[in-house]
């Protein structure tokens, strides 16, 4: 039993920590996105698609390692 609880904690701390990353990273993404749209608006909207789809990524990523390393 003790190894399920310990899976549990593990699962909670990394999404809590993916979670704090992607929550710094999206308190400056307007920062970031409005410097780089005074050089070029396409780069910007690049950037701001990439930041905000990357946060899905990393969950997406997760999930499939999880399901290829189950016991």
């Amino acid at each position: 039993m003790t190894p399920k609880k310990a899976d549990g904690r593990s699962s909670a701390i990394a999404a809590a920590s993916i979670l704090l990353v992607a929550g710094v990273v999206i308190y400056f993404m307007p920062t970031i996105v409005v410097s780089l749209g005074a050089y070029s608006p396409w780069l910007a909207t690049a950037v701001g698609a990439g930041l905000v789809l990357s946060f899905f990524l990393v969950f997406w990523l997760r999930a499939r390692y999880q399901r290829r390393h189950e016991d």
